[in-house]
C-alpha cells in the first residue's frame, strides 16, 4: 500500500527588537515503508527588508535501511541567496532515546560541500503540552566566495518550543532561539522570540 504525510514542522515568526523573520520548514512523502519520495523545503523572509535570507527545495529518494531509519539521495534547488542546484546525500530517522535526526550532505556543480544537521526532541509534559529542544548545525567545508559562505560551522541555532496539541495534528507553540551566523562579511548572535504554529496530517 501506498501513503502520504504532510508536516509543517515549523511556520512562525522569530524576531528581536531589530530582526524580524518568517520562517518555515515543511516536508512531505509519499510512498510505503521501504521506498518513498521526499519533498523538503526550509526559508525565511525579511519582512523588514522585503527579501528572502535562505530558501530551497529538495526532491529525495528514501530507502528504508533500518528500523526508523531511511538513507536519501537526491537533489537541491536552492533559491537564496544563490540559483543553484546541489546534489544531496543523507539519512533521517530515529536516533536512541527517541531523538529525531535530519541529516544532510550538499555538493555543488562545482563541487564543495556543504552540510546540514538537525536534531529535536519531544518532551511530553502532558498529553497535549509538548517541549521540544531542537538543535541545528549548517556547514561548509570550504569558503564559497559567492554564497559568501566561510568555511566551519556557517549557522549555528539552538531552541526551545513549546507547544500545546489542541488536536495531535494542529499545535501552535511559543519559543525562544538562539542564532550564531558565520559568514565572510560578518559574525552574527542574536536571541530571539519565536511563536508559530505546527500541523500535519
Amino acid at each position: 500500500m501506498l501513503f502520504n504525510r504532510f508536516i509543517a514542522e515549523r511556520l512562525e515568526y522569530e524576531g528581536n527588537g531589530g530582526l524580524h523573520l518568517a520562517k518555515w520548514d515543511i516536508q512531505d512523502w509519499f510512498g510505503n515503508d521501504e521506498h518513498k519520495l521526499w519533498l523538503k523545503t526550509e526559508g525565511d523572509y525579511s519582512a523588514d527588508q522585503g527579501i528572502f535570507g535562505r530558501a530551497d527545495l529538495q526532491v529525495l529518494y528514501s530507502r528504508n535501511i533500518d528500523s526508523f531509519w531511511d538513507f536519501q539521495i537526491g537533489a537541491r534547488r536552492a533559491f537564496e541567496p544563490e540559483r543553484t542546484f546541489d546534489a544531496v546525500i543523507g539519512f533521517q530517522g530515529l536516533a536512541p532515546y527517541f531523538f529525531e535526526v535530519d541529516s544532510a550532505l550538499f555538493v555543488t556543480e562545482k563541487g564543495n560541500v556543504l552540510g546540514r544537521l538537525t536534531l529535536s526532541y519531544d518532551l511530553l509534559l502532558s498529553q497535549r503540552l509538548i517541549l521540544q529542544p531542537r538543535i541545528e548545525l549548517n556547514l561548509a567545508a570550504a569558503d564559497l566566495q559567492s554564497r559568501g559562505v566561510k568555511a566551519g560551522v556557517t549557522e549555528f541555532e539552538a531552541g526551545l518550543r513549546l507547544r500545546y496539541e489542541i488536536e495531535r495534528e494542529f499545535a501552535p507553540y511559543l519559543g525562544v532561539d538562539y542564532v550564531e551566523e558565520e559568514s565572510l562579511r560578518e559574525h552574527q548572535h542574536s536571541v530571539r522570540a519565536v511563536a508559530g504554529f505546527r500541523f500535519w496530517y
